[in-house]
């Protein structure tokens, strides 16, 4: 009889659970699904000629935008990472302000405070959801500010924070009460990263919705996707007019002459991506009820394995299971590596969840928490394959 192998026994309920028949079949970590509903769309807009950000694709898709995430105000953009800068500078911040933001996202968040000349400030996760861990939270902030002048003052490095930024990591709403609870108190404005939620609600209400500002994203790997796009959404009038403002250039309304008010950004959607995005949006329904099927087959092929287990949503929430994920039990951490080897071999892409950007080169010097739970999240997650393919 052989010995038991980890590794082997999670590549073998993978390929059951996307019932994988040919030896060599591919398993992509999330691929777009296309059809002739994105060939029609896409069609109307080149016979349109209108293929650039004017026209009516764009309105119809923020339009449709609206409607899912119940927003008063949808600025359709290039993609999540200007959303995100976009963010911070209708919110005011300036260069050598710092932002707290987790280690636990994707490097675009961190990049967009660079590009707002401001600094990345790291705060740690909670080992559940994986979103900000409010009671360290909380903790960290009594200790290491104070406030002046109606800022908060890091008494360390004597800058301004003035913004934080809440992830909603693979579609999972992070503990946004808690932590929202603790902004007010500070009086710090909240961004939310809502990238990977399209279609993922909290207490019946859509991610990106609970502060004043947040973004999606509709890139290439998400649940529906526009090629390259994102989305700013707000119920403020003033944040959206400015951030419309910025977004075409700081270029002011005049039939014909060129005026601009400020430096601005080319960061508006073309029409051919919204265009590609309103076809995906007639299968979102479909798309999330399939990726929910999904989970709930994963759950079941991994049920009684006591080395790991399936993420589960918050309670109150309905999530889109962006990606669907394995967490290993502390024990098993050191099979992860040799999981994602055998996985890849065998044409399944898994991946490991973002490496803490804390970690990386450039931003090791940067200002910081204790970051344990982050780096233990790296440790045990495995994403596996997630697209709404896998369902029949």
């Amino acid at each position: 009889m052989r010995p038991y192998n980890l590794e082997n026994d999670v590549l073998f309920r993978l390929r059951k659970t996307l019932n994988l028949k040919k030896k060599n079949e591919k398993a992509f970590l999330h691929e777009p699904n296309f059809d002739q509903k994105e060939i029609k769309y896409l069609n109307k807009c080149v016979k349109s000629t209108f293929v650039s950000t004017a026209g009516e694709f764009v309105k119809l898709f923020e339009k449709k935008i609206k409607k899912i995430t119940n927003s008063k105000y949808v600025l359709s953009l290039i993609n999540g990472t200007t959303a995100l800068h976009l963010c911070l500078k209708i919110l005011g911040v300036q260069n050598d302000d710092e932002i707290l933001v987790p280690s636990i996202t994707f490097a675009g968040t961190a990049n967009a405070i660079k590009m707002a000349g401001a600094t990345p400030h790291f705060v740690d996760s909670e080992t559940e959801n994986f979103g900000i861990d409010p009671i360290k939270l909380e903790t960290y902030l009594k200790k290491t500010t104070v406030r002046k002048n109606n800022f908060l003052i890091n008494k360390k490095t004597k800058k301004r924070i003035t913004a934080l930024i809440v992830v909603h990591v693979f579609g999972h709403p992070a503990k946004i009460d808690d932590i929202l609870k603790i902004t007010k108190k500070f009086k710090i404005p909240v961004i939310e990263d809502a990238a990977e939620c399209i279609g993922s609600y909290y207490k019946k209400r859509h991610l990106g919705t609970f502060s004043d500002i947040g973004i999606l994203s509709f890139n290439g790997n998400k649940t529906i996707t526009t090629g390259g796009g994102g989305a700013l959404l707000t119920n403020n009038r003033k944040l959206y007019e400015y951030a419309n403002l910025l977004s075409n250039g700081a270029k002011e309304f005049h039939k014909w002459e060129y005026i601009h008010s400020e430096p601005g950004y080319n960061y508006k959607m073309p029409a051919i991506n919204a265009a590609l995005g309103l076809g995906q949006l007639e299968k979102l329904k479909n798309f999330l009820k399939k990726k929910r099927s999904l989970f709930k087959r994963y759950e079941k092929n991994f049920k009684n394995f006591k080395q790991a287990k399936i993420l589960k949503e918050p309670k109150k929430s309905k999530s889109n299971y962006w990606l669907q994920a394995l967490i290993l039990e502390k024990k098993y951490y050191s099979k992860k590596n040799k999981i994602l080897t055998l996985t890849n071999n065998k044409n399944i892409f898994t991946r490991p969840i973002w490496k803490p950007l804390h970690l990386l080169k450039h931003f090791k010097k940067n200002p910081m928490m204790n970051l344990k739970n982050a780096e233990e999240i790296y440790e045990k997650v495995i994403n596996l394959p997630s697209g709404s393919k896998f369902i029949k």
